[in-house]
């Protein structure tokens, strides 16, 4: 499976720019500060450790009068050298906090890019702006750019107090980039299609009409799925990496800041982050979720049921939760094995399965 869903990351997804465009330096007195990028006193440099076991570049560039922070994905032909204008642009005309990465193997983050890595790296960045700013979740808008929109979404289904969501140029998921497939595989990477659902909080598309290379019909369809739909932005004559070139994307962008300040944050159940979310739901195109959840209702000796949140019908397998809760299960069995063992004193009767008339699995053409 991993191998599969390397290669269709490798020929779609990372392209980090190589040599990087800036370096990092640690002064004498502990602070980082970043070569190649112009000094700029409101700007602090973090170089963070992630649960993949690398260490990766996040700049904070701080507005005295922010209200909110937007926590910024790239795309994937960029690091955070060859980002620095957009952000001092976007921080002077929206008046935010702008908090922004390089994925692992970006710039000079250590180790390799690929899914799951980014999925780490967006996570250590969030917590960092909880742990050194003290900025809570309902402050926070999280913004995808191309391949970005990736883990923007991938932790924006799993945080139900967030402000707002971004998607700038985004996918509907990696094997959708390269093929107009209708279902979700196994093998795809950045699920977005399955994911947004699962997202509550305003999301605000934008993309350009002339999109060459992720097609305007992505933008179109993550604005259709959303929840939550802010007015969406559709650059006419805009292509894949000259948006910000527009004048109507700042002008947008600023409109829906202003928006947000008076949108309320509605409390739910569910409001912080872990390694491991709880499993609420499915999104299984082939076999809907009301499927498994009804033969859980019908059983007499019901066990824990693990509800994959944005699971599909054919990646189960590649949620961390799914071995987690098989191996609990299975210790479970040895308890209750032992304890009937103890119990029982009688022999047992003897049972045979008689031979299948078939053994086909089940497919839908």
């Amino acid at each position: 499976m991993g191998n599969v869903t390397s290669t269709v990351a490798s020929k779609f997804a990372f392209f980090p720019p190589d040599p990087p465009t800036y370096d990092v330096q640690k002064e004498e007195d502990g602070r980082y500060l970043i070569s190649g990028v112009s000094v700029d006193k409101n700007m602090d440099v973090h170089v963070l450790d992630t649960k993949g076991g690398n260490k990766i570049v996040a700049t904070f560039w701080k507005h005295q009068f922010a209200r909110f922070t937007l926590l910024y994905s790239h795309g994937n032909a960029a690091d955070l050298g060859q980002m620095q204008e957009l952000f001092v642009e976007l921080r002077a005309h929206l008046r935010v906090n702008i908090m922004s990465y390089d994925y692992s193997g970006y710039g000079a983050s250590t180790g390799k890019p690929s899914e799951l890595n980014t999925y780490y790296d967006i996570e250590a960045v969030y917590n960092c702006l909880k742990k050194e700013y003290g900025i809570k979740q309902e402050d926070v808008i999280l913004y995808g750019q191309s391949v970005g929109s990736g883990p923007t979404v991938h932790l924006a289904s799993r945080l139900h107090r967030l402000r707002a969501v971004v998607l700038h140029s985004a996918i509907l998921s990696g094997i959708r980039v390269l093929y107009p497939v209708k279902m979700t595989f196994w093998f795809d990477i950045y699920k977005n299609i399955d994911k947004i659902r699962h997202v509550t909080c305003p999301v605000l598309v934008i993309h350009g009409t002339d999109d060459d290379i992720v097609d305007f019909s992505h933008g179109k369809r993550l604005w259709e799925l959303s929840k939550e739909k802010y007015d969406p932005l559709w650059i006419k004559g805009g292509g894949h990496c000259n948006l910000e070139t527009f004048p109507e994307y700042i002008k947008h962008l600023r409109k829906f800041m202003h928006a947000m300040e008076k949108h309320p944050i509605v409390k739910q159940a569910k409001q912080t982050l872990s390694s491991n979310p709880s499993m609420t739901g499915t999104s299984d195109e082939i076999v809907d979720f009301s499927h498994g959840k009804r033969l859980w209702e019908l059983s007499k000796e019901k066990y824990e049921p693990l509800w994959i949140q944005g699971g599909g019908h054919c990646n189960l397998e590649t949620y961390p939760d799914y071995i987690k809760h098989l191996r609990k299960f299975v210790v479970e069995m040895e308890k209750l094995s032992l304890h009937r063992d103890a119990k029982q004193h009688t022999l047992e009767p003897n049972f045979s399965l008689s031979e299948p008339k078939h053994n086909k699995c089940l497919t839908f053409l």
